[in-house]
């Protein structure tokens, strides 16, 4: 697993493993707002796996980035809503074709039939670490 994380580039904290130059805590944060739309920013922790102090941080950093704002939660006088700019949207569309374009050079390189199952053992990797 290790060997996979540094080959990945998941332990480069100022990069994400697709080579963009942003925190990949940034990327999962447009990747979340840019699939769902606007989210509470607890929600966002909970499915960030960051702490509620971290996230904060995390939003004023799209913020100050012109990416992310604030808005009070509907019905909720301590909700936030975090949602993407037009900007965000730009950074989060980037984000998503070089993601893509990785994930599909490195998928190139398995051999044909063995790429089901890469993806299927992916896929059982990640359910058993969600059920940790």
């Amino acid at each position: 697993m290790a060997r996979f994380v540094r080959a990945f580039g998941l332990h480069q904290p100022d990069q994400t493993p697709c080579g963009q130059p942003i925190p990949t805590s940034e990327a999962h944060a447009l990747g979340e707002l840019a699939r769902d739309g606007a989210l509470r920013q607890s929600e966002l922790a909970h499915r960030l796996r960051l702490e509620k102090s971290t996230t904060s941080r995390l939003v004023t950093q799209l913020i100050n980035r012109g990416w992310a704002e604030r808005t009070p939660a509907p019905g909720d006088g301590r909700g936030v809503l975090v949602q993407l700019t037009p900007h965000g949207v730009q950074a989060a569309a980037r984000l998503a074709e070089a993601r893509a374009k990785r994930f599909s050079a490195v998928l190139d390189r398995v051999p044909e039939g063995e790429r089901i199952d890469v993806l299927r053992a992916l896929t059982t990797l990640t359910k058993a670490i969600d059920e940790t």
